[in-house]
């Protein structure tokens, strides 16, 4: 079974792969979140040209094929576009079979724990502390994550205090029995990491993310080696795309959870690497999926199936008013409930893209002669 057409349909912030064979099968993929008008676009110069004619059942080789032919471009849009690729690959292999990815990966489709991620930092500590209890009451939550620093910040708060005030406020709302995580977006030097990480244990908080600059190693490690992981625990890895990164990462214990994301890794495949590498140290693995596009689809499918899993699986809490380019994209749609979202259950990922969507977005299409 030969690929016989790569087609894209993109936005700047969207990007959705459809793959044809020769005998007429299709799946359903998408290129990463964020300029996947790009991604798109590399996908077509850089990773068709080696996908079209190839057998659409290898797609490990197919994928290793790719990386080893455009040496020459081994940072992240290379990544994020083959994750096109094999997203939709995956979902034929699934559709084929009749069957989600999920149980093709030895799973079961079922609700999964999430916790409620916030995205904002643009927010005063009582707002976050309302809205997160609101969703607690609507939608059973029991874990949620908030944004301490600020982005590649240089150690500087989003505005002077908001940390220290943030902490303990969300604490008292939630109560004692909230799991609570803090995401730093690499804004730290080690000395204001380890100091934030401390206070962050002294408010019960589980999980320390990225607390410096990601590709400084040794600075996040420095980190962990200075808290007690049976407190609090120090991950990473969202942004990391090379596989001989996460080698070195759990090699060097620089962080305590692994955190791939399967758009910016390249796909479901290289992400089950990193999955079996978690296994083998010993390590969870607790992807980022921080919106409700199709990256969080295949996170739960992952999630559903691999002996690594961290206990919960990230789920956005922004809505249509401050995110709306991640809505309406496919059904159903994912819900929380019960502080739970259903691994959806149909062949393949188990969802249908909105064709009105599609009507809207740049079309583009690579053909076998």
């Amino acid at each position: 079974m030969k690929i016989r057409t790569i087609e894209t349909f993109a936005t700047r912030d969207i990007g959705f792969v459809r793959v044809t064979t020769d005998d007429g099968s299709q799946g359903w993929g998408q290129v990463s979140p964020y300029q996947s008008d790009i991604s798109s676009l590399v996908l077509h110069r850089q990773v068709a040209p080696y996908a079209l004619g190839a057998d659409a059942m290898a797609i490990d080789p197919l994928v290793d094929l790719i990386v080893e032919r455009e040496h020459k471009f081994p940072g992240s849009y290379l990544r994020r576009a083959i994750g096109g690729l094999d997203t939709a690959l995956w979902d034929l292999h699934g559709k084929l079979a009749g069957k989600s990815v999920c149980e093709l990966l030895g799973g079961t489709p079922r609700p999964l724990r999430v916790y409620a991620s916030s995205m904002r930092r643009d927010i005063s500590p009582a707002n976050e502390a309302e809205r997160l209890v609101r969703l607690r009451d609507e939608c059973g939550y029991d874990a949620f994550k908030i944004r301490v620093g600020s982005e590649y910040g240089h150690d500087v708060d989003e505005w002077p205090g908001r940390t220290e005030e943030l902490l303990p406020t969300i604490r008292k709302a939630l109560g004692d029995q909230a799991v609570l995580l803090a995401d730093a977006n690499s804004c730290y030097t080690p000395a204001r990491g380890i100091e934030v990480g401390r206070m962050l244990n002294d408010h019960g908080f589980v999980h320390f993310e990225e607390p410096c600059p990601y590709w400084e190693l040794e600075w996040t490690k420095q980190v962990r080696d200075a808290l007690d992981p049976l407190a609090i625990q120090v991950t990473g890895g969202e942004q990391d795309c090379d596989l001989a990164q996460w080698r070195r990462m759990a090699a060097m214990r620089a962080v305590d959870v692994l955190q791939p994301d399967i758009c910016y890794l390249g796909g479901l495949s290289r992400t089950l690497r990193v999955a079996k590498l978690a296994e083998i140290t010993g390590l969870p693995c607790t992807p980022h999926s921080a919106n409700l596009s199709m990256v969080t689809v295949f996170t739960l499918h992952m999630m559903g199936a691999i002996p690594a899993a961290g206990p919960y699986v990230e789920f956005t809490i922004e809505d249509a008013e401050t995110c709306p380019w991640q809505f309406d994209l496919f059904t159903p749609a994912l819900v929380a409930r019960d502080g739970k979202v259903q691994i959806p259950d149909g062949p393949g990922w188990g969802v249908e893209i909105n064709r009105d969507w599609l009507e809207r977005a740049d079309y583009q299409a690579s053909t076998l002669d």
